[in-house]
């Protein structure tokens, strides 16, 4: 992306909370108690997230008397984070504020930082400060989405403001590596509709965690990315004519229930949706409201298409025939959630991988 909004102007205020999402927390919870156990994390350790949302990761090491420290640059966020007790520094993270971080607290034996890389223009500047707050021994995880998910699927409106950069092992590891800090394991996690979590240590002190046999996986990852063309142009030029056909497709779908009659609403006002309702030309003529469980975005409208944001009770209320599900990337948890709106006859269509009807 060659537009950067200025990160005050994105984050000092913000709309997602992360515990709204019951697989994200359950992801959260599976890495901190995976990091705890092989670690053996006690209270004599530390751990910091960069982007630490609502406390939705660190909570699960302080239930366990794990020092936490999160880092969060929205004000909003960061605040209530501290009303759940999660200690919470309102700040943008880099090299600056993990050294005065470290001479207050001391280094991090974990750093956490989940969808963030992906956000921030000064890329250097946040992987410095890592660097520069990771103890000699420590392991820096990372989440982000997998660039290769993202194309292999059609994921374009993974792709809008907030996304700067999209990662394959390979580029994560040449990026990393420049400040200091050794690639010692990946892996390929389903979360977001594909991302990548790897694994960092320090290039001048101990690496236990590749030694434990992460450094055998990494090789034949990133051999793997050779292999697809994670390096090379002809990977991704096939990938507009891609989401053409998909947007094609959809559009048409829309067009004809809407000729039929059928009523038709959305789930899910996340950024991504913007991206695809914008991109389709979708809006009020087609759809009557987005339903979203954030308390926080109800009442709201979607940006450039202006439709209302409601409760997920609306889709009782007024029984739609279609929903749109616009957050595809949480299909599973979304679809418990409704098993009445579907049990009454309501149906989802999943424009993401593949235009599917649900």
């Amino acid at each position: 992306i060659t537009e950067t909004v200025p990160p005050e102007k994105l984050f000092s205020n913000y709309l997602y909370f992360s515990s709204f999402a019951d697989t994200v927390v359950q992801n959260a919870q599976a890495i901190s108690n995976r990091m705890r156990t092989t670690l053996a994390l006690n209270k004599d350790n530390h751990v910091v997230e960069i982007a630490s949302n609502d406390g939705y990761l660190l909570q699960h090491y302080q239930e366990h008397g794990i020092s936490v420290l999160g880092i969060e640059p929205a004000g909003n966020i960061a605040e209530a984070a501290r009303k759940r007790g999660i200690p919470t520094v309102n700040k943008f993270f880099n090299e600056t504020v993990a050294r005065q971080i470290r001479a207050e607290t001391g280094p991090a034996d974990v750093i956490h930082a989940n969808n963030v890389v992906a956000h921030v223009a000064d890329l250097h500047g946040v992987v410095a400060g890592i660097a520069a707050l990771l103890k000699d021994d420590g392991i820096a995880v990372i989440e982000n989405h997998y660039v290769k998910a993202l194309i292999d699927h059609t994921e374009f409106d993974s792709i809008y403001h907030e996304h700067l950069c999209y990662y394959s092992a390979t580029s994560f590891a040449n990026l990393f590596k420049q400040h200091g800090l050794i690639l010692v394991d990946v892996e390929h996690i389903p979360i977001h509709g594909g991302s990548l979590r790897v694994f960092f240590q320090r290039s001048d002190g101990p690496r236990s965690w590749e030694e434990a046999g992460g450094g055998a996986r990494t090789i034949d990852f990133l051999a793997a990315e050779q292999r697809w063309g994670a390096s090379e142009a002809g990977f991704y030029r096939d990938f507009g004519r891609k989401v053409a056909r998909l947007k094609e497709s959809l559009v048409s779908l829309l067009g004809e229930l809407n000729s039929n009659g059928k009523s038709i609403a959305a789930y899910g006002a996340s950024a991504k949706s913007t991206t695809l309702l914008n991109y389709c030309g979708v809006g009020a003529e087609t759809i009557r409201f987005v339903a979203d469980r954030s308390t926080v975005k109800q009442g709201l409208f979607t940006p450039g298409t202006h439709l209302p944001i409601v409760a997920p009770e609306e889709l009782l209320a007024q029984q739609p025939d279609y929903v749109i599900l616009l957050s595809w990337n949480f299909v599973d948890e979304i679809m418990k959630q409704q098993e009445e709106y579907r049990r009454r006859g309501g149906r989802f269509i999943v424009p993401v991988p593949e235009l599917q009807i649900i």
